[in-house]
Parts: structure tokens; sequence; C-alpha cells
């Protein structure tokens, strides 16, 4: 936990509580690892299609409410993928955009979905 003012102040008045995590079995351990390797390798085909040319921004964020990949993808990866954008300019884009860059594509509002699909092109 980042120890700021108020986190630190509910420390010393014993405010904090941790709360265990589930115990999992291995069958369950095994399902969450097979399934977190699934999603990276998805997530992985999507930045590879983009990175190609096989995909274009605009359609990717066009699924992001309805594809649980897409929407669960930073946008400044997204966008990282396109060629020619690095972080630097990923960065400006998302700055003109009123984007933060650790939003996912899912999070995106319309007039930020539009600004900077508009921006890109």
């Amino acid at each position: 936990m980042l120890a700021t003012p108020r986190t630190s102040q509910a420390v010393e008045q014993g405010r904090i509580t941790t709360v265990a995590l589930p115990t999992l079995t291995p069958e369950q351990r095994a399902d969450a690892l097979a399934k977190a390797a699934e999603a990276r390798k998805a997530r992985s085909e999507l930045l590879a299609s983009i990175k190609s040319g096989k995909q274009t921004i605009a359609s990717v964020l066009g699924r992001a409410k309805d594809n649980k990949t897409v929407g669960k993808t930073k946008v400044a990866a997204l966008l990282k993928a396109v060629p020619g954008l690095g972080a630097v300019k990923v960065a400006a884009l998302l700055e003109q955009a009123g984007i933060d860059p650790d939003r996912r594509a899912a999070g995106l509002g319309d007039r930020q979905r539009s600004a900077l699909i508009d921006a890109l092109n």
C-alpha cells in the first residue's frame, strides 16, 4: 500500500484492516493460471493484429464494451501497437484527448473515443 498522509494517519489510529485472500485448491489455481494465460495470449494476438495493420484502432475501440480482451486492455498499450506511435506520441495523444494513461478501453466515454480516433486520422 502506498503511504499517504491519510493512510499513515489511519495506520497510526489502527483503522486499517486487511482481508485474507481465499485459499484456492490446486484445481482452482490451475484453472486460474490457464485462464490468465489464455487472456495474455488473446491480448498479445490483438496487439499483433493492430501492429500488422489487420485491425484499426477505431474498429478495436468499437468492440471494447462487448469484448473482454479489448475492454481490459489499456488504451496506451493499444496505441503503442500502432506503427509509428511510441511512448511520447501516445502520451501526447492521451493528454490531448483527456484520457488517463491507465484507462482501459472499456472505460472510455464516447467523446474520448471519438477524440482519440479523430486525433489518429
